[in-house]
């Protein structure tokens, strides 16, 4: 088997483990309806995921460095089955909790290794392209894997896309123990060397703009399917392709995220497709009971969204190119806390406040990303200036 179809199984692999994660905002209805709990309750649900897996993805990471990859591989994967045949066998919301724990340690493990692999085993001068097509298939969970799985809940009982995972991911075990060669481990980065990064007040502010950027979408977007059963008046046999070409929204915006930053630049893209952001959530909240005023809206919010995810990824390689694979893991950890916080705050919102406020909330998160984005750009440009001045002197 050629190396180029060896990372697209890896892809494969990152689009099962982005379905477990993503998975909850599609059937959040469900399991609330199920368990007997509340829909912040059962938004936490991302939030432990979340958690777990940006805390302590890098510590286990760092601890099994030296391990052989595919060995690794195949542990993880092993971890992240043992976690979706919980979900699926175990009874209530308090094993769920500690199934999601269980899912979130293997699902960050078998990411991160998935990347390192397929960066190790491609051909020269293609390693960047085979990291997006791993990064593609974990993008491609959004899209097609909630969706599918919202059907999947609808026709077999919500348990049964657990099961599902959990049957898929033994079949990758055994598919990666036959396909994949024995890699060696890499040297560890020491952790107290990877946060030292967060003491640089460049790196602070754009991992600023990450945190609040996807954690004002996500306090909208993990509540979604309830907001727009109750709040939009989107009928529940229709909520399916909705929420399938939210996702090929979001990834036609990802590309042109991608094609903005190339031509127009990182501070445009990341200002023009955050504004439109925050626009589109206001407007969400203002149109109601229209199904194709809000179907209009949910594709430009997630074509608004996901613009802004390649360029922010290509502006934290910048700030530190020499330490830019470590600033980039350090932002996936990012990324899982503020989808964790964006969940929480949204549960308390819904709560205390009511479903339709999430749109309002969601956009004053993606507000101060913007401030910071703006403070951003302006250190870039005085940093700039007095570069120049040193040269002309």
């Amino acid at each position: 088997m050629s190396n180029t179809w060896k990372i697209y199984i890896l892809a494969i692999i990152s689009f099962l483990v982005g379905t477990s994660e993503y998975i909850i905002s599609g059937i959040l209805d469900n399991i609330a309806h199920t368990l007997g709990i509340t829909l912040a309750a059962a938004g936490q649900l991302i939030t432990i995921f979340s958690l777990v897996y940006a805390i302590f993805t890098p510590i286990l990471m760092a601890l099994t460095a030296s391990i052989d990859r595919r060995k690794l591989m195949i542990y993880s994967l092993g971890l992240f089955v043992i976690g979706n045949i919980m979900a699926f066998t175990l009874p209530g919301y308090g094993w769920f909790i500690v199934a999601r724990v269980v899912m979130a340690l293997g699902a960050g493990m078998v990411v991160v290794t998935a990347l390192t692999v397929a960066a190790k085993i491609a051909s020269e001068g293609k390693q960047g392209s085979a990291i997006a097509t791993v990064v593609m298939g974990f993008t491609a969970s959004l899209i097609i894997g909630v969706p599918l799985g919202r059907m999947s809940a609808e026709a077999f009982g919500w348990k049964s896309v657990f099961g599902g995972i959990a049957l898929l991911g033994l079949i990758a075990m055994f598919i990666i123990y036959f396909t994949l060669p024995q890699i060696e481990g890499d040297k560890p980065v020491p952790l107290s060397q990877q946060f030292s990064l967060l003491k640089k007040r460049k790196v602070l502010i754009g991992l600023s703009i990450t945190f609040f950027w996807l954690g004002g979408y996500s306090i909208a977007y993990t509540y979604l399917s309830p907001y727009l059963l109750t709040v939009s008046g989107i009928s529940d046999k229709l909520l399916s392709g909705v929420l399938l070409i939210f996702g090929i929204a979001s990834l036609v915006g990802s590309k042109f995220g991608g094609f903005s930053t190339d031509r127009w630049g990182v501070p445009v893209t990341l200002i023009g497709g955050m504004s439109l952001h925050i626009i589109t959530l206001i407007l969400l909240s203002l149109v109601t009971h229209s199904y194709f005023g809000v179907l209009v809206i949910l594709i430009l919010w997630s074509f608004a969204a996901w613009s802004t995810g390649p360029t922010q990824q290509y502006h934290l390689a910048t700030i530190e190119p020499e330490l830019s694979g470590v600033l980039l893991g350090i932002n996936q950890s990012m990324m899982q806390l503020s989808m964790a916080a964006g969940a929480g705050i949204g549960g308390i919102f819904v709560e205390k406040v009511s479903l339709a406020s999430i749109t309002w909330f969601g956009a004053l998160g993606v507000a101060i990303a913007i401030v910071a984005s703006l403070m951003a750009s302006h250190s870039n440009s005085k940093q700039k200036s007095s570069h120049l001045k040193e040269i002309n002197q």
